[in-house]
This record gives C-alpha cells, sequence and structure tokens, in this order.
C-alpha cells in the first residue's frame, strides 16, 4: 500500500493512496461507516503504533470499500502533508560512496569561489578524486536532524535568511516499526514499516564554515521546512528489494542528473541493527540513506535560484515536488 497523511476541512487524515496516485481512500471514515474503532487510523503514528493487525485492518477495509465513491477524493482536492509530520526521530546517514568522495571536494571548492580564491579553485579542479575513507567501510556513518522542521510534498520551502547558497539533497529512507534494542541484521527488515522519498535542503555557504568543526552540520541543515519527506509511505511488503531503484532529480523539469540506489555501503537493515546497539529503537522514526551519488548540487557545482522547483523521481515510491523561495 501507499499511505499518505493529508488535510482536508481543517483535519488531519490518513489515506490510501490508489488510482494510479489520483485518488486518496480515507481509512478512518471508512472504519466509522463499518462501525469499527479508528484510533488506529488517526494518524500515521497511530497507525505504526498499532501494528500488524491495524496495517491488516487497512489493507481489509481498502479492499472491501474502495468502490464506495464518497470515501474516495482526489489527490488534487487536498492539501498532501509529510506522510510522517512529526517523526519521534531523524537519522541522516551518509551510504553512498560517490557523493561522500565527492561532496567534501564540492565544499571547498564552494569556499574557494566564495573567497574568489582563483588559485586554490584551480587547484582543487585538478586534484583527482580522493579514496573512501576507511570509517565509512567499518560502520554506518549518520546524525540527527531536526525532526520538528518537517514538510510534504508540494511545499515552499523558505529559503533561509542566513545563506545565500540553497541545495537540494536526493535521498531515500526508511520509518520504522516496533521497538526493540540489539535488533540483528537477520531480524532488521521485521522493523521497517515502509519507504519514503526525502529532500535534504541544505544552506551550502553556512554548511561549510560549519565542517569546519568537525561535529556536523547545523545552520547549514536545521531551518523551518527544511526536511521534507512524500510524497507518501509505501509499505515494505510493496517493495522487495529496496537497493536497485532508479533515481532521478530535475530542475524546472529538466533532468539533472539520474542514479540508483544501488551500492549503499550498508543497507538499512544494517544501520539498523548499528543504531539499535544498547539503544532502543523506537516506531516511527525516519532512517535516511544519505545522498546518492551525484544527487546534489554541491557534487554537480550547480545550486538552486530563487522561485526553483526540484523533482525527486524514486522507482516504486513517487515523485516529491518542491519549489524554494528567497525571504525578504
Amino acid at each position: 500500500m501507499k499511505l499518505a497523511t493529508y488535510k482536508l476541512g481543517g483535519s488531519e487524515r490518513i489515506g490510501v493512496v490508489h488510482g494510479n496516485n489520483s485518488m486518496l481512500f480515507d481509512l478512518g471514515a471508512a472504519a466509522a461507516r463499518r462501525g469499527l474503532d479508528g484510533k488506529s487510523f488517526a494518524s500515521m503514528l497511530a497507525l505504526i503504533d498499532s501494528g500488524e493487525r491495524a496495517l491488516d485492518a487497512a489493507r481489509e477495509l481498502f479492499s472491501r470499500s474502495v468502490t464506495e465513491d464518497d470515501l474516495s477524493i482526489p489527490v488534487s482536492d487536498t492539501d498532501l502533508s509529510a506522510p510522517l509530520p512529526e517523526p519521534r526521530q531523524m537519522r541522516d546517514g551518509m551510504s553512498f560512496p560517490i557523493h561522500i568522495r565527492q561532496a567534501p571536494r564540492g565544499l571547498r571548492r564552494l569556499i574557494a569561489r566564495i573567497e574568489n580564491d582563483t588559485e586554490e579553485l584551480a587547484r582543487i579542479e585538478a586534484e583527482p578524486l580522493p579514496e573512501l575513507p576507511e570509517v565509512y567501510r567499518r560502520q554506518p556513518i549518520y546524525y540527527i536532524t531536526n525532526r520538528f522542521s518537517v514538510r510534504g510534498p508540494n511545499s515552499t520551502v523558505q529559503w533561509p535568511r542566513y545563506s545565500k547558497v540553497m541545495d537540494y539533497e536526493m535521498e531515500f529512507g526508511i520509518v520504522t516499526k516496533n521497538r526493540a534494542a540489539n535488533i540483528p541484521a537477520a531480524k532488521a527488515r521485521e522493523h521497517i514499516f515502509g519507504f519514503t522519498i526525502f529532500n535534504d535542503f541544505s544552506a551550502r555557504d553556512v554548511q561549510s564554515g560549519e565542517m569546519k568543526g568537525l561535529l556536523g552540520p547545523a545552520k547549514g541543515k536545521s531551518f523551518d521546512g527544511g526536511n521534507v519527506l512524500g510524497p507518501w509511505i509505501v509499505t515494505a511488503d510493496e517493495i522487495s528489494d529496496p537497493y536497485n531503484l532508479t533515481m532521478e532529480v530535475r530542475v524546472n523539469g529538466a533532468m539533472r542528473s539520474r542514479s540508483t540506489s544501488a551500492g549503499m555501503l550498508f543497507s538499512f537493515e544494517e544501520m539498523i541493527a548499528y543504531i539499535s546497539r544498547d539503544e532502543t529503537l523506537m516506531p516511527g522514526e525516519f532512517i535516511g540513506s544519505g545522498t546518492v551519488g551525484n544527487g546534489c548540487g554541491l557534487e554537480l557545482g550547480r545550486f538552486l535560484d530563487d522561485g526553483d522547483e526540484v523533482e525527486l523521481d524514486v522507482e516504486r515510491i513517487g515523485v516529491l515536488r518542491n519549489r524554494v523561495q528567497q525571504q525578504t
């Protein structure tokens, strides 16, 4: 199933996406019509917390009632939210070798351009691509980002006033289910509720200065609306192999890059095993894959302009579309 969160008539609802991604089936209304307790369908977190029985109930409701036209509404008539508007935690990884190797050079190149240091820029351009640092092969690398700054598809991302260089980052990720610690990688698939797309918008000029502190990004990543999820969650049973999906970035309708989810240094299952070592993994967390190779402007040397529309297209999931707008 594809599961979405949307607003209609001032209330937040969850629904099953159908009709070639054009319709939303209202799970709460369907449960009420059948005289069922609809608490599990009050929100995406409620559904995740209610476990497999609730997910099975959602499938049965959809199967039995999808032909009842008044239980569905066109997606275009609703305000789609992030499928998980407030994750219990947000962790973002660094999993794709090409991005890991290219991004630091992109940051150095950006700094040289900001400082108008043409000699340094020439040196950087002449250097061979560095080897992958060994630490990325030893263990999953991730940071924790702001779970309160999440926005959804079709939202306008407000360019932070303190930044002059805005960038997109093409990622996908998982939403977790079940509460457990010390999860073996072989059992970790049981803790994946589903998959969604992540655009990790970044204020690159600010991030370039922060990374010199060796502690990770702060205001380069954390600003209202900078974490975008969507357009919906595809349940784990629908994607048997998430490690061979085509991923494409388009800016203003023109293809910027095309890549694949193949080649992650650590699978999501291995990431779950590592994260949950003596730490309880909660249902409703989001774990990002990290940026796919060539999946951001930093690697390509092409950043965003005011008003640009960015589309992240991931096979089997959908298209996450957002516009960026400079604040005055």
